[in-house]
């Protein structure tokens, strides 16, 4: 099994809070929460990064 690094991480109440509730409606803890969203995130922005500047509809390109 894959070792976990462990690290202390501070954020606002109201936003533990959220994290919180998104987490029991998804039954995940919320460090596995955390956990989710920072993979999500991650793996968005490495599909954006592959991705040749496009042209929007508007005919402006994607890094304006």
């Amino acid at each position: 099994m894959k070792s976990r690094k462990p690290f202390l991480l501070r954020m606002s109440p109201a936003l533990f809070q959220e994290l919180e509730a998104w987490a029991q409606q998804e039954l995940r803890s919320v460090n596995g929460q955390i956990e989710y969203v920072l993979k999500e995130a991650v793996q968005r922005r490495k599909r954006e990064m592959k991705e040749p500047d496009r042209e929007s509809p508007d005919g402006a390109t994607a890094s304006e």
